[in-house]
């Protein structure tokens, strides 16, 4: 009798943090290497935020909490949903979890059987058909290619829906490709939704705040109000608020499914980190102006990457809406050869021959879905990324 479980070999490892963790093991032990795999802001936590965890431990505000989540931070989370996006919800209709990984574990644990299918565009973050997967359901990946700007189309999406089909797993600002729906896009996809009255919704808008070119986010519920009974609303601190590792995330629906979600948190983790969740009240209810100084700046990453990468023979980099990473295409890299004979037949080729051969770390498109693209994080100095691109189009430049 195998020792490990049947469904773990349908699951891969997290190819994010592979390779961050090859990068980082590559610079220990002294090689110049250029990390632009990793999806966290580089700029530090908000001094504010961090004296109000400072204070937190100091009044000994160090115990369990309710499982799911603090008074105080529901509190402060209802009122950011009233706040940003227009809609109501009561404490009984929050969770917060370890994370915005956990919020969608959590959902997918409490709600998925044997058959039922998730739809999820690709190119997608990396995790969510392993989850899907670790569930029992089944992932139905719908490709949304460049000729849409990586949007999925309210046509593929009705192709995609089946009697099995339970969720979709919605993503704007979008990791990897950072392509963001407009209300009107939006309300194309939920007018197809709201036809399909068995498929729910799991919106993903962790990066809701990271947009730019005067772009307007909005969220399914808040388009569609006749969705708001079949909505789950997840979000979190993480890249906003510069908090990846405080490992606050949360999320907002039905109550019956927020319960069933706190009943399997009950049994795995129980509360958030206490500490954490009184700095994520403070961020949450403190200023925010901070965001747009951020914006500013990835803004400004954001343009000179697509620029340098258009510029690299055999790419081609669409600008993004928003988050903080590009998603080009390698298609006229496919086919060549390295200086040392290597022959690029994939993403992952692209990717592996160009950390051996410049020490630039990106993250090849297989990973997400959708080939031969690679994402690049642009959270990362100026200097760095001019360095790293122009490394980049060197490794291009001499490809034959």
């Amino acid at each position: 009798m195998p020792f490990l479980a049947d469904s773990l070999a349908r699951v891969k490892p997290s190819a994010t943090m592979a390779i961050s963790d090859q990068a980082r093991n590559l610079k220990a032990a002294g090689n110049d290497v250029i990390s632009l795999s990793a999806g966290e802001p580089d700029f530090d936590t908000p001094d504010n935020i961090k004296a109000a965890a400072i204070k937190a431990i100091q009044d000994g505000d160090t115990k369990y909490t309710d499982v799911s989540g603090t008074p105080a931070l529901k509190a402060a989370i209802a009122a950011k949903y009233k706040r940003d996006n227009g809609l109501d919800y009561g404490t009984d209709q929050i969770i917060i979890s370890t994370g915005g990984k956990q919020v969608l574990y959590n959902a997918l644990i409490a709600t998925l059987n044997p058959g039922d299918e998730v739809v999820i565009p690709a190119p997608f973050w990396v995790s969510y058909p392993d989850m899907v997967h670790l569930a029992g359901g089944t992932p139905v990946i719908v490709d949304v290619t460049a000729e849409t700007a990586f949007r999925m189309t309210a046509e593929a999406l009705e192709a995609a829906i089946t009697p099995k089909t339970k969720w979709l797993i919605f993503n704007s600002p979008s990791n990897p490709s950072g392509a963001a729906y407009s209300e009107a896009e939006l309300k194309a996809l939920t007018d197809v939704l709201m036809r399909h009255p068995h498929v729910w919704v799991m919106t993903d808008d962790m990066y809701e705040h990271l947009v730019y070119d005067d772009f307007t986010f909005a969220t399914p519920a808040q388009v569609e109000p006749g969705l708001y009974d079949r909505t789950l609303t997840v979000n979190g601190v993480s890249k906003a608020y510069c908090m990846t590792g405080w490992r606050i995330g949360y999320a907002a629906g039905p109550a019956e499914l927020i319960k069933a979600m706190s009943k399997v948190q009950s049994q795995s983790t129980s509360n958030p980190c206490s500490i954490s969740q009184a700095a994520a009240v403070e961020a949450l209810n403190g200023p925010q102006d901070f965001i747009a100084e951020h914006n500013k700046s990835f803004k400004e990453r954001r343009d000179l990457v697509v620029s340098m990468l258009n510029q690299a023979n055999g790419i081609d980099c669409l600008t993004p809406d928003g988050a903080f990473y590009v998603y080009p295409s390698c298609a006229g890299s496919i086919g060549k050869s390295t200086t040392a004979g290597k022959k690029i037949e994939s993403d992952l080729d692209f990717a592996t021959e160009l950390l051996a051969a410049e020490g630039v770390a990106v993250v090849h498109g297989e990973a997400f879905g959708l080939s031969p693209h690679f994402r690049i994080s642009y959270a990362t100095s100026t200097e760095a990324l001019e360095d790293a691109c122009q490394r980049i189009q060197r490794f291009c430049g001499e490809l034959k």
